[in-house]
Order: C-alpha cells, then structure tokens, then sequence
C-alpha cells in the first residue's frame, strides 16, 4: 500500500515538474531572445535587419555597438535620468504616505475610521487609467502638463490608497510595545519613527518596490501626460516611440538593448531585497 502510495506520488511529482520546466521555458525564452538580439549587429558595418531568416543571431553578428549607440547618438539617458527622478521621488513620497495611513488606520481609533477603511478598499478597486483624461485636464490647468512634477504628483497623490497590506503587518506588532512608549512620555509621532518603523523593515521594504516599480514601468500615463515632448519622455514612452514605423528601421536595435538596460536596476534591486519582500507581504496578510 504504502510502495503503490510512493509509486503515484512519484509519478505526479515527475509530470508536475516536467510541466514547470516546460513552462519555465515558455517563460524565460522572449527574454533569452531579447538579450542575444540586442547585442546582434551587422558584420558589414551596417544597420542590422529587423527581420532575419535565423533564430538566433550567428556568433559573427555579436557587439557592442547597439549599447554603445544608445548612450552616445540617442536620447536615452536623459530619459532613464527621467525615469529615475520620477520614480525616486514618487517612491518617498508614497512610501511615506503608504505607511502613515496604514500606522494610522492600525493603531489609532476615531469614528470615521471604519468609512475611511471602507472608501479606501473600494477606491482601490478601481484601475488608475480610468482617471488619466481627468488628471490630464487638471494638470493643463495647474500649468503641469509635459513635467516631471506633474507625473511625481500623478504617480504619489493616491498612493495611501494602498495602505491594506502594510496596515495587516503593523497589527501583527504587538500594542504593549506602543503602551510602554506612552508610559514612557512618548507620543504617537515618536512612536511610529523610532519603535515601529525600525520593527517594519520587511513591509517597508515591499511597500519601496511596490512604489518604485509602477512609476518605472508605467506607459499609458505618461503618453497622456507628456504628449510630444520628447524631452520629458520616461524610457517606456521613449523606447515605445522607437516602435513606430517612422523610428523602427534605425532605432529598433535601440529598443532591444535599452529594454535590457532598463530592466537591469530594478531587477537588481528586487533579487537583493526579495527576502523581505516576501516577508513584508506574508506577515501583511493577516486580517486586521
């Protein structure tokens, strides 16, 4: 009983795992694809074909010279500088904004909590694009259209809606530590700074990817925002414009080498704090 109980398990267990290798292959091929075509050029010393009759390119068609074209003959780097303002600055401000909502919808007790809790769970329901006609509009009336701190305010203005998975974490930190505090003549500002926020560095660390990654890869805002000025274009709007027809002949090799240089920070930065990003949303799933 026990050797056909093993026999069946082993058997469910080698077809589940040919399952995700094969998956995984799936998965990870675009991206094997894409690295290898960005370093592709044209042995004659032309501009490489979009289209080519192999798979792969030949080890002869292997260089440099797309990376070393994108940071020298085209916009890039003003627009990865960009893209790291915008996210850096909208990552404070709404990590910031993040954890004090959170702090003061876990600890403090006041009677529009419970409405406020409610309005903030539905609001976050709702896809933020739904709003880009109306956030443009108001930005073109505030003068803020086609800057930078137009898209800082965008990207930061909502983000203590998303304040339910850091408020799960801080109701797993016990209250006697905030009564102790008190007895000791400290006050709920001091509180979260020096006793709370040190015990959070999981969710605070989910709560800073989280607000770095969406103004890093976010597209259909800044078309909206930004329009046709190219110097104020994030690398997602900028390598997109590579795309059109007009762009794709010269700039297509572009595209492909500047999609891996984008994705190299912030996949960095996830493997090396993945540990407490999953730390952060597991202990911020408990019901608060």
């Amino acid at each position: 009983m026990i050797k056909s109980y093993k026999l069946r398990r082993g058997i469910a267990n080698t077809f589940i795992y040919i399952f995700l290798i094969v998956m995984c292959l799936i998965w990870i091929f675009p991206l094997v694809w894409l690295l290898l075509h960005s370093f592709r050029i044209d042995p004659n010393g032309g501009t490489p074909a979009i289209l080519t009759d192999h798979l792969f390119p030949y080890f002869n068609e292997l260089g440099f010279d797309n990376y070393i074209g994108l940071f020298t003959k085209t916009q890039f780097l003003q627009w990865f500088g960009n893209t790291l303002i915008v996210s850096t600055c909208s990552c404070i401000i709404s990590t910031l904004s993040v954890l004090m909502v959170a702090y003061a919808f876990s600890r403090l007790r006041f009677k529009a909590r419970k409405p406020f809790i409610n309005i903030g769970m539905v609001m976050g329901m709702f896809p933020g694009f739904m709003t880009t006609i109306a956030l443009y509009y108001i930005l073109k009336m505030m003068g803020l259209t086609q800057t930078l701190v137009g898209l800082i305010l965008c990207y930061s203005g909502g983000a203590g809606l998303g304040y339910l998975v850091a408020k799960g974490f801080f109701d797993t930190i016990p209250r006697a530590l905030d009564e102790a505090a008190t007895i000791d003549g400290a006050n709920k500002n001091q509180i979260f700074w020096k006793i709370i926020l040190p015990m959070s560095k999981p969710i605070v660390v989910y709560t800073v990817l989280t607000s770095f990654i969406g103004p890093w890869c976010d597209f259909i805002l800044v078309r909206i925002i930004m329009g046709t000025e190219t110097s104020m274009y994030t690398v997602s709007r900028g390598l997109w414009m590579w795309t059109d027809k007009e762009y794709k002949t010269e700039y297509y090799r572009y595209f492909l080498s500047g999609s891996v240089v984008v994705a190299i920070p912030i996949t960095a930065l996830f493997l090396y704090m993945q540990k407490y990003y999953v730390e952060g949303v597991t202990a911020g799933g408990v019901k608060g």
